[in-house]
């Protein structure tokens, strides 16, 4: 067991969420639970089948990389507010949600993780947006082709959420290929990485970068063409799927720093 007031310091402390200040997500816990916390549960997005699952397994602690509280959206509690949040405080159970926190963290964050993943190495911060780097770029050492990026990518992200889900919740390949491949059979070795929904930005940032392969989640119409012409592979992985790596790291590290709570991470996939 830990105190709701102990572990909504330590992410807060771990994810410096007070160094991003124009986040339109409010960083943080944002509904407030029971003061014990026996159980917690880890994933991406927060909606009405996560709260049903929070309630039928007895979880006292939500973490989530999108949340309810965005910008002055829960100015009027009705509807989806209404409905997501009456049975969180029914139920005593807490939201804690981090949004460009996680992205940007050099360590447990999406990006990072990503960047181990397929082995980077002179990682540094890359993607610029809203005064704050978001992702990061590095080299491949000996550099891959498009196809075996895209493999390794697809391997090393379903194979992640497979270790640390339980089977039955997984779901088969969550992984989205959209993508530009620019690299006429020359192998990529400068990357960068934002997760998510990075697009326009990511792209003009790789593009100014002079990077061969940009990996992000969601590739908008509006930057195909941009990005066709400059020459920049692109592999769009999917926003959900991309942003999995950091809230299963927070997991991992919320389990090492608390052995006497439960976590689990659920795995549910919008397709997107």
């Amino acid at each position: 067991m830990i105190k709701l007031k102990t572990l909504v310091n330590f992410l807060n402390e771990t994810l410096d969420i007070k160094a991003v200040h124009n986040d339109v997500s409010n960083n943080g816990l944002q509904i407030q639970g029971c003061k014990d916390i026996e159980k917690a549960l880890f994933t991406v997005d927060f909606s009405l089948e996560l709260v049903d699952y929070a309630i039928d397994h007895d979880v006292q602690f939500i973490f989530v990389h999108h949340g309810q509280s965005w910008g002055n959206s829960m100015k009027y509690i009705t509807g989806s507010n209404y409905n997501r949040i009456k049975p969180m405080i029914d139920h005593g159970i807490s939201l804690y949600a981090v949004h460009l926190p996680l992205d940007r963290h050099p360590e447990y964050g999406h990006n990072a993780v990503m960047s181990k993943m397929i082995n980077l190495h002179n990682v540094q911060p890359f993607c610029e947006y809203e005064g704050i780097n978001i992702g990061f770029k590095g080299i491949l050492s000996g550099g891959m082709s498009f196809d075996e990026l895209s493999k390794k990518l697809r391997f090393e992200l379903n194979e992640y959420i497979l270790k640390n889900s339980k089977p039955y919740l997984y779901k088969l390949d969550n992984f989205v290929s959209l993508s530009i491949n620019n690299s006429k059979g020359q192998k990529l070795s400068k990357i960068g990485i934002v997760s998510g929904g990075g697009s326009k930005d990511s792209v003009y940032s790789a593009i100014s970068d002079g990077l061969d392969c940009l990996i992000t989640g969601e590739f908008t119409h509006s930057s195909f063409f941009t990005a066709k012409e400059s020459g920049l592979s692109v592999i769009a992985a999917g926003h959900y799927l991309t942003e999995t790596p950091g809230v299963i790291r927070m997991m991992q590290l919320v389990e090492k720093h608390s052995p006497g709570i439960e976590v689990e991470f659920i795995d549910i996939p919008t397709g997107l």
